[in-house]
């Protein structure tokens, strides 16, 4: 679980380091720099405006619910979360996961974190494939694009993955909320995790 809120509070800390959207403030990158400034000064409220912890979660239950195959290839007993399993926890695991992310904002700490996550017996984290992703040697590249349609946006971040000498994108889906966006959903769960599935194996081979 814990893996999930470093991936969410990275993406926001991600984007706040790439100075130039401080000249856009009031959009969609703009929204992840605060984030990022709740972050730092423990602003639960302030940062569930900009980033809905409960839709991220939510889309991302379903999205690796749905790559069983490729669980199994990138970690032991991945393959268990196949055939609905895990849809079938999914208000346990989202009410977990938020309540890691709003201890981590409060405290700063993945260990009250890990603590503050209520007990769901189930031994397999989903979120720690994030882990696998963006590790812990991976650096913020920079914003590979942001686009808005409407009330939408997709914002692409750049991270490297030295463990394969490439990088990857991580989408995220931007929602206008009247007056400020918030971060609604990791987009492209399903492709990072079969790209880092493919890699996983190349480099096994070698």
């Amino acid at each position: 679980m814990k893996k999930l809120l470093l991936f969410v509070v990275v993406l926001a800390l991600a984007a706040g380091a790439y100075y130039y959207v401080k000249s856009k403030k009031d959009g969609p990158t703009g929204a992840l720099v605060q984030a990022a400034a709740a972050v730092q000064r423990h602003d639960v409220a302030t940062f569930e405006k900009f980033v809905d912890v409960g839709s991220v979660t939510s889309h991302l239950v379903d999205d690796v619910a749905s790559q069983g195959a490729t669980l199994a290839g990138l970690v032991p007993g991945g393959g268990l979360m196949m055939g609905g399993a895990l849809r079938l926890l999914k208000p346990t695991l989202a009410n977990a996961a938020r309540k890691e992310v709003q201890r981590y904002v409060e405290t700063g700490s993945v260990e009250a974190a890990a603590e503050a996550a209520p007990k769901h017996g189930l031994n397999l984290s989903i979120f720690g494939l994030a882990g696998k992703v963006v590790g812990p040697d991976s650096r913020f590249k920079g914003v590979k694009y942001a686009t808005e349609q409407g009330e939408q946006a997709l914002v692409g971040m750049e991270f490297t993955q030295p463990r394969y000498d490439t990088t990857m994108v991580v989408e995220v889906k931007m929602r206008h909320r009247g007056d400020h966006w918030q971060l609604t959903e990791i987009t492209n769960t399903g492709e990072l995790l079969r790209q880092t599935s493919r890699l996983e194996k190349r480099r096994l081979l070698k």
